[in-house]
């Protein structure tokens, strides 16, 4: 199933690469696996591997568009007992430099092929600004209440900082969350600490992901980027 969301990226990426022939527009990708997707301090992988990529086609303008996929453990298993094993984003926003800070602000649909009635869409907002090698970003993620998230509204709040100087061979970065609604019905911090290192067209990942509902692990990650 995953193959087949690669394929998709792929197609996706043959129209986008002539596109970025002109100045005006950018496309950027990746492709990799970790050893446990973890999404907000859950668990989507059953703590297994997951294969995941990207292709994300930007403007000038600030407007950009992309699609992404994982692998996961089965979801929204139906009654022919027949669940989801991919999860695709299709997403869409703007993002650019509003009185001195970086705002980004779009909209997701998440997809999850061959799953029963667990389809939703979320509107992510972000703001951050960059101080010498140092990063703080604060975002917010709303859900409206819909089927895919159990008829209830969904909130995620996280924060994060990245630390990374040139003269460094890796990158430093820790997030803070916190989430309430339908798929936290009780709410639930989720956190994470990690680095990045670069090695050539790749980039090595690993993270210690924990939440106050769930078993915490150390994610390992690959990724190769284009």
């Amino acid at each position: 199933m995953m193959i087949r969301v690669l394929l998709v990226a792929a197609v996706l990426a043959a129209p986008a690469v002539a596109l970025a022939q002109d100045a005006e527009w950018t496309v950027e990708g990746r492709a990799g696996v970790v050893s446990d997707y973890r999404d907000r301090g859950y668990t989507l992988s059953d703590g297994g591997p997951a294969v995941q990529g990207e292709v994300t086609v930007g403007h000038a303008s600030g407007f950009y568009g992309g699609v992404w996929g994982s692998s996961i453990e089965e979801y929204g298993v139906g009654a022919d007992g027949d669940g989801a094993q991919i999860e695709v984003t299709l997403y869409a926003g703007w993002a650019g430099a509003v009185g001195g800070f970086d705002l980004d602000v779009g909209v997701w649909q998440n997809l999850y092929p061959d799953g029963d009635e667990v389809n939703y869409v979320e509107f992510p907002l972000q703001i951050g600004r960059s101080v010498g090698s140092a990063t703080f970003t604060t975002g917010v993620v709303w859900a409206p209440a819909q089927t895919g998230t159990g008829d209830e509204a969904n909130t995620w709040v996280w924060t994060r900082a990245d630390y990374a100087p040139e003269t460094w061979p890796v990158s430093l970065h820790a997030q803070l969350g916190h989430e309430d609604g339908g798929f936290a019905p009780d709410g639930k911090t989720d956190w994470r600490v990690g680095l990045e290192v670069p090695v050539g067209v790749f980039t090595l990942g690993l993270d210690w992901v924990d939440s106050d509902t769930e078993d915490s692990a150390v994610v390992g990650s690959v990724f190769w980027g284009f």
